[in-house]
């Protein structure tokens, strides 16, 4: 069995979880909603009492393996989106680069003759930590 596939999703509290018949996964939480078709092949549970997702494949057969884990993915990333948001953290490396921000403006010198200015979009949050 897949190593991603079998392992649950743990579902955090204020996230709810529901499986309509044709197979709709819909997550809501504070930060939003998210829906995924799930193939038909696939079988998504929701324990409530446990607040776990599981996800489980019919056969053994190659196509049905790869989508095990790729479901079981894609799930627990709509879970964390709509809880927790993404962050990414990035570094810049290097004798001379600098990066700053602004409010939304995003302010880089990578070596070239000019400053290169961003504008973030408001969805996305940025903080300036050296």
């Amino acid at each position: 069995m897949s190593r991603i596939g079998k392992a649950p999703i743990n579902i955090p509290n204020g996230v709810t979880v529901t499986v309509a018949a044709n197979n709709l996964v819909t997550v809501k939480g504070p930060k939003g909603e998210l829906s995924r078709q799930v193939n038909p092949d696939i079988t998504v549970q929701v324990d409530t009492e446990a607040k776990q997702i599981h996800v489980q494949r019919p056969t053994d057969q190659k196509r049905h393996r790869s989508l095990h884990g790729l479901y079981r993915a894609l799930l627990n990333n709509m879970v964390v989106g709509v809880s927790d948001g993404y962050k990414v953290t990035m570094e810049i490396v290097g004798v001379g680069y600098r990066a700053t921000v602004n409010g939304q403006l995003l302010d880089l010198a990578l070596g070239f003759s000019h400053t290169l200015f961003l504008v973030l979009p408001k969805e996305i949050k940025s903080s300036d930590t050296a």
